[in-house]
């Protein structure tokens, strides 16, 4: 399994993924951890302010319950950079993102379909998430089905004493 990103949904997944048995995971993120991320990214504490999210995730999720052949190799990279090649993708059975970068998303679901490598697709964005699985051929791709428009409030629809839930959030 290749996971994309090791933030909130990274954190999950490596979780998920250790806690029902998977065994070789390889793990890459560009980002290190800032104090901003630990209400929401359960694997990091305060001590790990500065380090790289993926090696320090590899690390907290080593001490759950797991297989005695369990592998995670975790990278600090940026997926878009020219290490990770097609055939590096190539070597794996699937592709976890959990991105919050939307080019990098991109980045990934070309190569996916490029290389035939099956891409579950993940992200969010304020209250709302979604998944969804992309395969070559069987279901839409990130980019043939872009996520919809943010809706958008006009300025003067801000009051200095809101009213409604919707101004507080503009």
């Amino acid at each position: 399994v290749l996971m994309v990103g090791a933030g909130g949904i990274g954190c999950e997944l490596v979780k998920n993924l250790v806690m029902t048995g998977f065994e070789d995971i390889t793990m890459i993120d560009l980002d290190t951890i800032d104090y901003s991320n630990l209400n929401r990214q359960f694997l990091f504490r305060a001590k790990h302010v500065g380090r790289s999210k993926a090696e320090v995730a590899r690390e907290s999720a080593m001490e759950f319950p797991h297989s005695d052949r369990l592998v995670i190799d975790a990278r600090h990279g940026n997926i878009k950079s020219n290490t990770f090649t097609f055939d590096f993708f190539k070597q794996f059975n699937i592709v976890l993102n959990g991105l919050d970068n939307v080019d990098a998303r991109r980045h990934v679901n070309r190569v996916c379909l490029a290389t035939g490598v099956p891409l579950v697709e993940s992200g969010t964005e304020g209250y709302l998430g979604q998944a969804r699985a992309i395969i070559k051929g069987q279901f839409k791709c990130y980019e043939c089905d872009p996520p919809a428009v943010k809706k958008t409030h006009p300025v003067c629809t801000i009051r200095n004493h809101p009213d409604k839930p919707i101004h507080c959030i503009v």
